[in-house]
């Protein structure tokens, strides 16, 4: 059955269109956030992606109820090229509505970053398919070209803007006789200069704009959890430093160790000044090792970059990525070391060869020691400079943001074999 004509819109269309207004004028204030390479300004990008999507969603229900609903008639005194250009100004916001933040949507699923997307930080949303599993170069093309008509679409969405607002306030003060913001605004008077509705969308306009500039959402998370060891609830990050015991008869050689539950290899950076903590959640260890036969003493630690955990989804999924560990083409770093080195009772240094994304670099690596009958524990805290291992490509290589130095800690409990 057709719907009912009425002289003003219905109450779902004036609904949709409010809000959806407001999300808009929330999305540009919060894009002139979005600059700085900030943890504040990567959650309000996030905040961005989720706002945009949300209009998205309402703007395809918007359309679907305005092409099921007719809309009011225009009023009667409308010339025919108000009429037209109504039309356009109409429609053209339907495009801008849709395809804004179908273009931001695939910007994401083709950045670089491979950020997933959460709306507000708990809904998972998926990338556009076909999109993340091009060619890199593919990629670029669709990521540049979908850059490029974001930012035409914004400049598009401030003309329509601005011949909207024009044409409202024209037959508001100007033409009594065309009740035009009655249809959106139910109650408006036209020909009425203070009309209460027009300061109301004034004040809410001002509300959204500074909502918007001072909100700041959640940070990402600055610390990784942490596995508990097996002997006790819950493990203290740094570990306190361990005590050192007396070691167990010398044998012929060194003997071999297992890695046993709650040991754990775990960096500590910075962005912006707040620290950063983290974790390899997959690692392998082949412990070749003895006090007494440092030697013959070796170790390899293999680690699976793709494991790093730094407690939030989002920035983790980008540490794969080419930026920085380049999972794809280096699954695995390595550390290697056959030469040991004795620094006081139950301390030790090795002496090793750290590969990270195929460059090798000398590393040592302090650590104290204690061993109980067929039991180890270790704790050991070094420092590498990230840039020599070209970990932080593009604008990353930067050192403002995230510092050069990154500190690595390593906790091992482990049982002769």
């Amino acid at each position: 059955m057709e719907a009912l004509r009425t002289p003003r819109y219905t109450a779902v269309a004036i609904a949709l269109h409010w809000i959806i207004a407001a999300l808009i004028v929330m999305q540009v204030v919060l894009a002139g956030r979005m600059e700085a390479r900030t943890p504040e300004a990567f959650a309000v990008f996030q905040l961005h992606k989720s706002i945009g999507i949300t209009i998205l969603l309402l703007s395809l229900a918007r359309l679907a109820w305005r092409l099921t609903h007719r809309p009011p008639p225009e009023p009667a005194s409308l010339a025919p090229w108000e009429r037209r250009l109504s039309a356009v100004a109409h429609w053209g916001f339907y495009a801008v509505m849709i395809l804004m933040p179908l273009s931001g949507w695939i910007m994401v699923s083709t950045s670089r970053f491979a950020f997933p997307t959460l709306l507000f930080g708990s809904l998972p949303w998926p990338h556009l398919p076909g999109l993340p599993d091009l060619a890199p170069a593919a990629k670029a093309v669709w990521n540049e070209t979908a850059k490029d008509a974001h930012h035409l679409i914004i400049k598009g969405a401030y003309v329509l803007f601005g011949l909207h607002v024009a044409g409202a306030l024209k037959h508001q003060w100007l033409d009594r006789s065309s009740p035009v913001l009655a249809r959106m605004a139910p109650g408006a008077r036209p020909g009425r200069r203070l009309e209460p509705r027009l300061v109301a969308v004034a004040a809410g306009v001002a509300g959204v704009v500074a909502l918007a500039q001072l909100y700041q959402p959640p940070r990402p998370a600055m610390r990784a959890p942490v596995p508990a060891p097996a002997e006790a609830p819950a493990a203290p990050r740094p570990p306190a430093p361990l005590a050192v015991a007396t070691p167990a008869p010398a044998t012929a050689g060194p003997a071999r160790w297992a890695v046993q539950p709650g040991s754990a290899i775990g960096f500590t950076t910075g962005w912006s000044g707040q620290p950063i903590e983290g974790r390899f959640k997959r690692w392998t260890a082949d412990i070749l090792f003895s006090p007494d036969a440092l030697d013959a003493s070796r170790i390899r630690v293999a680690v699976d970059t793709a494991s790093a955990d730094t407690g939030d989804e989002q920035r983790d999924a980008s540490l794969s990525t080419g930026d920085w560990f380049d999972t794809g083409a280096h699954p695995k770093a390595t550390f290697a070391a056959t030469r040991f080195s004795r620094a006081g009772e139950g301390r030790f240094v090795a002496h090793g060869q750290l590969t990270l994304r195929g460059v090798s670099r000398p590393l040592d690596l302090p650590f104290r020691l204690k061993i109980d009958g067929d039991r180890a524990e270790v704790s050991g805290v070094t420092s590498l400079d990230r840039t020599v291992f070209g970990v932080g490509q593009g604008e990353w290589t930067s050192t403002d943001q995230i510092p050069a130095k990154v500190t690595v800690t390593v906790i091992l409990k482990a049982r002769r074999s």
